[in-house]
């Protein structure tokens, strides 16, 4: 039976693949760059394929390399949390976290994030801001801020806020086209549609405490794009109350078919279950649980008198 892999031959093939670079991740680990290319040259060996290919630029994986650093991922992590149960605790919170948020957390998340930094100084934050829906055991992740409640196996999530979604059209585009009095006349309109679980075009759109099939002219995982979309008068979309706000209180955007299209997503923290939770991973999850209140005042956000007026105008 072959020997397995040294960790120190994984950690040093993370740390490059992630910082994209020998000397970074050498800087990272406090080891000589000769140090990291030698672990490099080992584990190639060892495992008798080429894992990465090195130019004067850059770093990229071969496919070799992209599985094994899925696996090499789960495998460090998984060491780091054995190392960390039995080790002597003190009061200190230290360590690295790595956290996934969408992109619209907005300012206040930023406070909340820098003011975390110097509550827990020995703490190394990443932060990684994307509208995939990431796989937080594969890739690494401790945290995960997510607008939905559905959950892969072996994860645990926490509501912190529960978030009107309404659709919205501009004016523009209701003039141009009409304005749809039910579900039907969506036939006619052009739907503006994001993607379910940030992977797969939807087909529904809620109506009414149920579903209704929908035809979609636009489709994008990115919240903000399809707001602009809308905007620009291209269509109907259907967006969280927090993003549409603004533009229905100056008029650039109307409510459509208020009390019959319209929704709920839940902005939940997600983590791995795992008997032992690292101090770290505990803090920021208080951190974000004392920050969900500021993010529930600003999501129950009142519905804009000056809409309403348009949207009754509209509809007489």
């Amino acid at each position: 039976m072959d020997d397995p892999l040294e960790t120190s031959e994984l950690l040093a093939f993370s740390k490059a693949v992630e910082a994209r670079s020998l000397s970074r991740a050498a800087a990272e680990l406090g080891v000589p760059r000769a140090t990291i290319s030698r672990r490099l040259a080992r584990l190639e060996e060892r495992l008798g394929v080429r894992l990465l290919r090195r130019t004067t630029r850059s770093l990229v994986l071969t496919d070799a390399g992209e599985a094994l650093h899925r696996h090499a991922r789960i495998v460090l992590d998984a060491v780091h949390h054995a190392e960390a149960s039995v080790r002597k605790t003190d009061d200190a919170v230290r360590g690295e976290l790595r956290v996934s948020v969408p992109p619209m957390t907005g300012t206040s998340f930023s406070a909340m994030i820098c003011d975390f930094a110097r509550r827990y100084p020995e703490v190394r934050i990443h932060v990684h801001s994307t509208t995939q829906h990431v796989d937080l055991q594969r890739g690494g992740y401790d945290v995960a801020l997510r607008a939905t409640t559905a959950l892969e196996p072996g994860l645990v999530a926490r509501t912190l806020a529960r978030e009107p979604t309404l659709a919205v059209a501009s004016p523009a585009y209701l003039e141009a086209h009409g304005t749809p009095r039910n579900r039907r006349d969506l036939r006619h309109h052009r739907c503006l549609m994001g993607f379910a679980r940030g992977e797969l075009p939807q087909t529904q759109w809620p109506f009414s405490g149920g579903k209704f099939q929908v035809e979609g002219a636009l489709f994008a995982n990115d919240v903000y794009l399809l707001c602009d979309a809308a905007l620009e008068g291209l269509g109907i979309a259907l967006l969280p109350l927090i993003l549409a706000h603004p533009h229905l209180e100056s008029g650039a955007l109307v409510h459509v078919l208020p009390g019959a299209l319209q929704g709920e997503s839940h902005i939940a923290v997600v983590y791995p279950e795992r008997e032992f939770m690292p101090p770290q991973v505990r803090a920021f999850i208080d951190a974000l649980v004392a920050w969900a209140p500021e993010l529930v005042a600003r999501t129950n956000a009142p519905m804009p008198k000056r809409a309403v007026k348009k949207r009754v105008g509209k509809s007489a």
